[in-house]
């Protein structure tokens, strides 16, 4: 690494080292990948602020006058059903998911149970089968309990499929808690469920930050059995999403101020937990 001499005002020489060339390199190639990563979001967002007429063009118009007509034409569709749907849907199975994964997790990790990888095995195995597979099966059920166009039945649907994510990641996050607060904690007394919410838990909640996350994540951008098993009633705001898209007539502005109202959610969701998500990926990879 070379170093470069530069005199200050009073005379003295202070030293200052140059980054290596390979690695201003690297860092050049991280901002143009960074770039071609948020370039199609950036041109979703000027989409959504010009008219129909304006998005259509090809090539497209970079100086077209902005206009908030697809985001009214949005809004007064009536698309607040479907947003609540996948609010209550992607929080509520959340929550199911965390109620389940954490004492799960702890059987797993610090207090096993017998042949516990053949557990963990079997909870990864259950993500081998591809979803459209399923697909068929879980519609004939749910038509035959008269659970079709049901929001409790995308509830279930959402834990069951996020449960064995959260239950892999929440065992690598409480591998790290030291033995030693487990004892002190049997020493005071402490039952089972105490443990778990005044000792585990306060440890552990950068792991349970960045389980919610992806869970949330995940049940907020499923499409493909919401499209099948809801109708009109329950129907989510990714299906909702989906009736913009026409055989005729111009809709590429409106789909954008849809799409992009319909990912804020998320994308608040993750800059509140930002923090929580770095610290508990790093703390469940590094041992």
């Amino acid at each position: 690494m070379s170093t470069k001499t530069v005199t200050l005002s009073n005379g003295q020489q202070v030293n200052f080292r140059k980054p290596p060339r390979s690695g201003l390199l690297l860092s050049a190639a991280a901002w143009i990948v960074g770039f071609l990563f948020v370039a199609p979001v950036l041109w979703m967002i000027l989409t959504s602020f010009h008219s129909e007429s304006a998005a259509a063009t090809n090539p497209p118009s970079f100086t077209a006058p902005l206009t908030l007509a697809g985001y009214r034409s949005f809004f007064a569709s009536g698309p607040w059903p479907s947003l609540i749907n996948s609010v209550m849907a992607s929080v509520v199975s959340t929550l199911l998911v965390l109620a389940l994964a954490f004492p799960a997790a702890y059987a797993l990790s610090i207090r096993p149970v017998r042949k516990w990888s053949d557990v963990l095995f079997f909870l990864l195995s259950t993500k081998f089968l591809p979803v459209v597979a399923g697909l068929l099966p879980i519609f004939l059920f749910a038509k035959k309990v008269g659970l079709l166009d049901n929001i409790w039945l995308l509830i279930i649907f959402y834990t069951v499929m996020n449960l064995p994510i959260a239950i892999w990641m929440l065992r690598s996050f409480l591998a790290e808690v030291p033995s030693e607060m487990l004892e002190a904690a049997e020493v005071d007394g402490a039952g089972l469920i105490l443990t778990l919410r005044k000792v585990v838990a306060p440890v552990v909640m950068p792991g349970l930050a960045s389980a919610a996350l992806i869970c949330f994540i995940f049940s907020w951008n499923e499409l493909l059995f919401a499209r099948v098993l809801t109708g009109t009633v329950s129907q989510t705001a990714p299906v909702y999403l989906t009736g913009f898209v026409t055989s005729q007539g111009l809709f590429l502005a409106k789909v954008c101020a849809a799409s992009l109202v319909v990912s804020l959610p998320v994308l608040v969701a993750g800059f509140a937990a930002q923090d929580k998500l770095v610290q508990g990926l790093s703390m469940g990879a590094v041992r």
